[in-house]
């Protein structure tokens, strides 16, 4: 059974800089792509970020684009999301997954985590 669990969220000013964790169990992720999703208060899941096997094909978002990096250690069965510059729209509950896609529904995944609430205030 897979379990994910994010942490390191937080209140921060804007500008100010984050990094979450999340930690997969149940399964081994060397060979997915893994993805952070976010959820901002009354609106959709969204994808954030992607990052492929081996760690060095990652995508972000154009809105958090040169702010957030996403990374990955595979032995670690972690997955991280540094993100610089926050601004109050980035405030959400911030999911990881695995084996994201945009088509995709929330019940297509295997499982989702708690979250871990993002709030950024001006």
């Amino acid at each position: 059974q897979v379990r994910l669990e994010e942490s390191g969220g937080g209140l921060v000013q804007a500008g100010q800089s984050l990094t979450l964790s999340c930690t997969v169990s149940g399964r081994s992720i060397d060979t997915y792509v893994m993805g952070w999703f976010r959820q901002p208060p009354g609106k959709q899941r969204e994808i954030v970020a992607l990052i492929k096997w081996g760690g060095i094909d990652t995508h972000v978002v154009d809105s958090v684009k040169g702010r957030f990096t996403i990374s990955r250690d595979d032995p670690a069965n972690t997955v991280y999301l540094q993100m610089h510059n926050l601004k109050p729209e980035d405030t959400a509950v911030y999911y990881c997954n695995i084996d994201p896609l945009p088509e995709k529904r929330i019940e297509d995944y295997d499982a989702w985590g708690q979250g871990t609430q993002v709030t950024v205030s001006a």
